[in-house]
């Protein structure tokens, strides 16, 4: 697999300046996608079943849906990649300082965010302070976070070869855990993995998603370790993208190699489930693959055919990608809390009384999902305008 990357040639982690210097947009379009794409997933209209596509696999198995995180961190991992962070031109106390210090605001934001709004309105029409106590502590942010801050760690530490065989380690070392830490046969169901026995008793029942069937987080803290691979991939394509340059011999390369992912994952499936939840090995094989893949038909696409359709659309969300995901979601939160008179959220009411009037059935609870994203695409197209980056 190194050879098909050209990983030998690119151990140094260097790149040419005039590579340094290439833009490349399929990148700017493939981010956007996903921050697009997950608005969509976690903004589901009300009032009708949805597609299954649409929905998270319950446990077990893969959906559209599920491809959506790990497509993200992939693109966080390709953005590092042309980042002066990841690489050792920044001094080792001013890069520890730059990475501790996002790692640290990306983090307690996903945690605000989850404790938002911070109070609740009783029944005797009294406004209590939300307890800290019962506030999940982990979620999609802290994942970020985290997953961020190692792969920068290990990226800064050591080299390509290094840090494949790293990657590798994390995969294999992450099975054996949950083989010999879940209950015997149950290694893989929902109350019998590892991965709920480690972070209940680290972060405790009251601190994780309580959503589920039973109290189980599924951006815990132990399936944290096999998604900073995703990451790292992402860092590794990016690099080789710049090696190789916009050429049809990168493009065969990333389709083959993410032929071959696709494929190791489902292959490895056979023997390891794969669980979007569970965050398994051959999951990240198989998220992997298909984001190279998409990634090389972009780039075939932008890059060399020069089709510019919706690529403005897409880069819109692609270059504030993190502030556009948190706006999203604070509106979200927003209009699911406040209640109207009927006592229906104004969510729910926009949901079932226009989308589902007009385009009843799962359809509309798509268009609706897909209208909050157009909402959300607006601040995104202003800061665009503007020329403003909001860093998190």
């Amino acid at each position: 697999m190194e050879q098909l990357f050209g990983m030998d040639q690119i151990a140094t982690r260097t790149t040419t300046p005039m590579a340094r210097l290439q833009r490349f947009h399929s990148l700017d379009v493939f981010r956007g996608l996903s921050i697009c794409l997950m608005i969509i997933v976690n903004t589901p209209g009300k009032g009708a079943t949805l597609y299954p596509y649409l929905v998270h696999a319950k446990w077990l198995g893969v959906t559209v849906a599920d491809l959506v995180f790990p497509a993200f961190l992939f693109a966080v991992g390709s953005a590092m990649s042309f980042s002066p962070i990841s690489a050792n031109v920044i001094e080792r106390n001013v890069f520890f300082v730059k990475i501790i210090r996002r790692t640290l605001i990306m983090f307690f934001i996903g945690f605000l965010l989850y404790w938002f709004p911070f109070f609740t309105y009783d029944p005797d029409r009294s406004w209590t302070f939300k307890s800290i106590s019962d506030t999940r502590i982990m979620g999609v942010l802290q994942r970020i976070a985290l997953c961020y801050c190692l792969a920068a760690l290990i990226l800064r530490a050591f080299s390509i070869r290094i840090t494949v065989l790293i990657g590798a380690g994390l995969l294999f070392a992450y099975w054996l855990i949950l083989y010999a830490f879940g209950d015997d046969g149950k290694e893989f169901s929902i109350e019998g993995n590892a991965i709920i026995k480690f972070d209940l008793f680290v972060l405790g029942e009251n601190h994780v998603y309580k959503r589920d069937v039973i109290p189980f987080d599924p951006e815990g803290i132990l399936s944290t370790f096999p998604a900073v691979v995703n990451v790292l991939a992402g860092y590794w394509v990016g690099l080789f993208i710049q090696q190789k340059g916009k050429t049809y011999e990168c493009l065969t390369k990333l389709m083959v190699a993410g032929s071959i992912l696709i494929a190791a994952g489902l292959w490895w499936d056979l023997i390891f489930p794969i669980s979007k939840k569970l965050w398994t090995s051959p999951f990240v094989l198989y998220t992997v693959g298909v984001n190279v893949v998409v990634l090389a038909v972009l780039m075939y696409m932008i890059e060399l055919r020069k089709l510019n359709f919706a690529n403005y659309f897409f880069s819109c969300f692609g270059k504030n990608p993190l502030f556009i995901y948190l706006a999203s979601e604070l509106l979200y939160i927003s209009l699911t809390l406040i209640k109207l008179p009927s006592g229906a959220s104004v969510f729910e009411w926009i949901s079932i009384s226009l989308f589902q009037r007009f385009l009843p059935g799962p359809f509309g609870s798509l268009v609706t999902a897909i209208v909050f994203m157009l909402f959300c695409w607006f601040p995104g197209w202003l800061l665009d305008r503007k020329k403003i980056i909001i860093l998190i």
